[in-house]
């Protein structure tokens, strides 16, 4: 049997995608006990597991690391790596928005300058670039609620949930830019040399989904 090795994203998108895979007939025991462990074999080592941060799912597959990988959208936008997106899982879901004071858009359109902070920048670009309007994006790794907190940014672009942090912050949805869930995505190359154990798997985790 060919060796298949999967890319997961550590956290909770991890955790629904190893479900999946286990409904699909992949043995994912070896993951009960993986500790601090980052890469991880099948009782028969026909399977691999590497446990990546989830930006990073897409370079892994695209360097041919990894076979096959589950993502967020969000990060596929963001990345823009050449890989084949397979799938929408279906889960994982939620909003890739901009966000704000309730009069930030106003403000900004008064002072001539929309200020953006985000982990997106890519994103941010390709979406006031469609609309035309110039933007100072700031990037931001982390915490990016902050921004229109301290006066860094006016709005932010972000993933959201269920709202509450905004909410909690003084902010709300002002625009949303897309829906986002998790996908299979699989390396170009894998696609025709291990078409024997990915194309079921695929087939197996449509019916699923």
């Amino acid at each position: 049997m060919q060796k298949l090795t999967i890319a997961l994203a550590k956290g909770r998108l991890g955790e629904k995608g190893l479900e999946l895979l286990e409904r699909c007939g992949i043995d994912g025991s070896a993951m009960e006990d993986a500790g601090r462990k980052l890469v991880l074999y099948d009782k028969t080592g026909n399977t691999c597991f590497i446990l990546v941060k989830p930006s990073d799912v897409p370079t892994y597959v695209e360097r041919g690391v990894a076979d096959i990988g589950i993502v967020g959208k969000d990060t596929l936008m963001e990345m823009r790596s050449p890989v084949y997106e397979m799938l929408d899982l279906g889960f994982g879901k939620c909003r890739l928005c901009i966000a704000g004071p309730k009069d930030a858009l106003e403000r900004a359109a008064a002072a001539g300058t929309l200020k953006v902070a985000t982990k997106y920048p890519n994103v941010a670009k390709e979406y006031y670039d469609a609309r035309g309007i110039h933007i100072d994006i700031i990037k931001l790794n982390g915490s990016v609620e902050l921004g229109p907190l301290v006066g860094l940014s006016d709005v932010i672009l972000d993933i959201v949930e269920s709202g509450r942090t905004l909410k909690e912050n003084g902010m709300d949805v002002l625009e949303e830019v897309c829906q986002v869930s998790a996908r299979l995505i699989v390396n170009r190359v894998s696609l025709k040399t291990k078409k024997e154990r990915i194309q079921p798997l695929i087939e197996d985790m449509k019916r699923i989904v």
